[in-house]
């Protein structure tokens, strides 16, 4: 119970306490609206009028803080650093793992400094871009790997891969093997390049050497955990050395240069990642943004940068619908920071900015949407209410390194959004494994999981507890190969020790027509028609 109430501490807000306190929140504010606070007793109508009070001016305080760095500041050390502080201070009662490590709860300090300023940061990175190209957006930021215009060709997307540990390490002899077949041209990390903070202190050992040895092009979106050191690490690596300057010195400049981040300090980033590149015979640094496109005659690609909130900027909006636009009529495949659809429900669900992002996904005729961030692999499909529409599919790619998201494993709901979905790995495997491997003091949690369901927060609230690094892994990544000799696209699911199996799927459908159950995991979505 300790362990539990310690974990209940420290979650975020929307993660947290406020689950438990929100029914309460919002019958304080129906009296507050309707007038019937005044009828209570003198000591309810001041609790029900102080909270409610505060939880405004708390708003109010977290709107301040998106346009001013000063507000940002105070609000962020008032909320994180006392946290910060007391669980370093305890960490070496708990012993590693992700919520009781001093480096993770460093790191929840800086996601409160960077979550309120990712938008600005985003935008003045895009102008600074913009200005130093002297180019108009429409290009600036597309990438164009080799060997996929006009031919069949593979990549591979690996989400949330940059632990660093065994967990990370179990998926390379697969990736590397895939890597060197002639059709694959490029890969694609979907988000969390570095944990715990995105430090490029972190690259070399969390990036550069387990991917040695792949030679195609690499490009990035970052997640939420790249952000926390203002993206500093994932710019100077994958950002073109001009491109990179520019956004280090145009987020410096947004925050009206109070930062240690001046051009001394950009010019020793840029240059130790060109030479861990050249070290490691690493392929990356080719993009211009946190965001980018491939666009082919037949084939798009777009990657969207949602950075720790969920939101994109108005920059990266209006390239977003010119880049919708450029796919019109291909089939087009939809790489978001976040997905809509993880553990079985839609977690766009009450965001309002989440859930307008994929309604114009969804109006501009989108077919694949595959997101990190949760560290598992699902998949949704997605139907439309019109006639004849094609289906949205729906993947969950976020399985390529960190601990294993247990949630959707231990706690799928009984009631979907959608009537076709899968996920892996599936809940024996997982049992079987924490059975196995929970040490004695990490059992009181295992035990409350089992019998309670995490209750009152959820199991996948509490998946950072068992970070495991011994066999058996359940990681995995996706190939995709685009089939166009057979007008197909081909997502296979990929794992430690080679293709995952159908048997080994958890899902509300039994593989494919015709398939045996060890045959490997593939779903196949056609391509558009010419002009469809």
């Amino acid at each position: 119970m300790a362990i539990l109430f310690g974990a209940l501490l420290v979650l975020p807000p929307r993660l947290g306490w406020r689950l438990l306190t929100r029914p309460f929140e919002r019958i304080a504010w129906r009296l507050r609206f309707s007038g019937q606070d005044v009828k209570l007793q003198a000591l309810p109508r001041r609790l029900v009028r102080g909270w409610t009070d505060a939880r405004l001016s708390f708003a109010a305080s977290l709107r301040d803080a998106r346009s001013s760095l000063s507000s940002a500041v105070g609000l962020t050390i008032r909320l994180g650093l006392p946290l910060t502080v007391l669980f370093v201070a305890v960490n070496t009662i708990w012993g590693f793992t992700w919520y009781f490590n001093t480096e993770s709860w460093a790191s929840a300090f800086y996601q409160k400094m960077a979550e309120l300023r990712v938008d600005t940061w985003r935008a003045g990175m895009v102008d600074g871009v913009l200005s130093a190209y002297g180019g108009k957006i429409d290009k600036l930021f597309r990438v164009a790997p080799p060997g996929i215009d006009d031919q069949d060709f593979s990549f591979i997307v690996i989400g949330d891969p940059g632990e660093g540990d065994a967990s990370q390490y179990a998926l390379i002899e697969r990736y590397l093997e895939i890597g060197r077949r002639d059709d694959v041209k490029f890969l694609i990390i979907a988000s969390d390049v570095i944990y715990p903070a995105g430090a490029m202190a972190d690259y070399e050992k969390n990036f550069h050497l387990p991917f040695k040895g792949f030679k195609k092009p690499i490009y990035a979106i970052p997640g939420n955990h790249d952000w926390f050191d203002a993206l500093e690490g994932f710019n100077a690596n994958f950002l073109e050395p001009q491109a990179a300057r520019a956004a280090l010195a145009a987020r410096a400049d947004t925050d009206l240069n109070l930062t240690s981040t001046g051009t001394n300090r950009i010019d020793r980033l840029v240059d130790r990642a060109q030479r861990l590149r050249e070290l490691y015979g690493i392929q990356n640094g080719l993009q211009r943004g946190p965001f980018f496109e491939i666009q082919t005659a037949d084939f798009a690609l777009i990657a969207i940068d949602t950075g720790i909130l969920r939101t994109i900027d108005d920059r990266q909006r209006a390239w977003l619908a010119d880049a919708l636009a450029r796919a019109r009529g291909k089939f087009t495949m939809v790489i978001p920071g976040h997905p809509k659809y993880a553990g079985g429900t839609d977690t766009s669900t009450g965001d309002d900015a989440f859930s307008a992002l994929f309604a114009t996904l969804e109006n501009a005729g989108v077919d694949v949407v595959m997101a990190g961030d949760t560290h598992a692999f699902e998949f949704y499909v997605q139907y439309k209410d019109v006639a004849g529409a094609r289906p949205i599919y729906h993947f969950v790619n976020g399985g390529g390194g960190a601990y294993l998201s247990i949630g959707g494993a231990l706690g799928w709901p009984d009631v979907l959004p959608v009537e076709t979905w899968a996920f892996y790995p599936g809940p024996d495997a997982v049992r079987a494994k924490l059975d196995t491997e929970t040490p004695a003091w990490k059992q009181p949690v295992w035990a409350w999981i089992k019998r309670f369901g995490a209750w009152p927060v959820s199991t996948e609230t509490l998946s950072g507890i068992f970070d495991f690094n011994h066999a058996p892994f359940y990681q995995s990544f996706v190939e995709v190969r685009v089939e166009r000799s057979r007008k197909r696209v081909v997502f296979a699911l990929q794992a430690a020790n080679g293709p995952v199996r159908w048997q080994d799927l958890h899902a509300s459908f039994k593989g494919v027509a015709g398939m045996a159950p060890d045959a490997p995991v593939e779903f196949i979505v056609n391509m558009k028609a010419p002009g469809g």
